[in-house]
C-alpha cells in the first residue's frame, strides 16, 4: 500500500504543483523537473530490487514522465534563462533542436507507458530509451552541476 501511495503521490503532485508555479516558468520547470526526478526514482528502486516491483507504481511514475514530456516543453519562453536556472542558453540559440529533444522524450514516454511494464525486466526495458533520452538533453541543453 505505501508503495501505491507513493506512486498517487507522484501523480498528484505533479499537478499541484504545476499549477502552482504557472506564472513563474523558471519555477515551473524546476517543479516539473523535479516530478521527472522523483518519478525515475521510483522506477530505478524497483529496477535496482530496492523496492517491490508494483505495476500500479510503475506505471504511475511513466505516467509522470510522459506527462512532463508533453508539458515542461511550454515553459522556456525568450528570455527565461536568466536566474536561478540550470537551463542552458544552447537552449534558445537551438530551439529546433530543443524542440526536436522534447518530441523524442513524448516518443519515448509514449512508448514505455503503451508497454505496461508488468515485470521488473520489462520496466528496465521501458527506462532505457528514456535514460538515454534524458542523458542526451542534459548534455546540450542543461548547465552541469559543479
Amino acid at each position: 500500500m505505501r508503495g501505491l501511495t507513493l506512486g498517487l503521490a507522484l501523480a498528484v503532485g505533479f499537478t499541484a504543483t504545476s499549477a502552482l508555479a504557472v506564472d513563474d516558468p523558471i519555477l515551473s520547470r524546476k517543479k516539473l523537473m523535479q516530478a521527472s526526478g522523483g518519478a525515475v526514482g521510483t522506477i530505478l528502486a524497483m529496477v535496482k530490487g530496492e523496492a517491490d516491483f508494483n505495476p500500479a507504481i510503475a506505471g504511475a511514475a511513466l505516467a509522470t514522465l510522459n506527462a512532463v514530456a508533453y508539458t515542461a516543453g511550454d515553459y522556456f519562453p525568450e528570455g527565461s534563462g536568466e536566474g536561478d536556472t540550470k537551463a542552458h542558453p544552447n537552449i534558445w540559440q537551438d530551439m529546433a533542436g530543443f524542440e526536436a529533444a522534447f518530441a523524442n522524450f513524448q516518443q519515448v514516454t509514449d512508448e514505455a507507458r503503451a508497454s505496461d511494464p508488468q515485470d521488473v525486466a520489462a520496466l528496465q526495458a521501458a527506462m532505457g530509451p528514456i535514460g538515454r533520452t534524458c542523458g542526451t538533453c542534459h548534455e546540450d541543453y542543461r548547465i552541469p552541476d559543479n
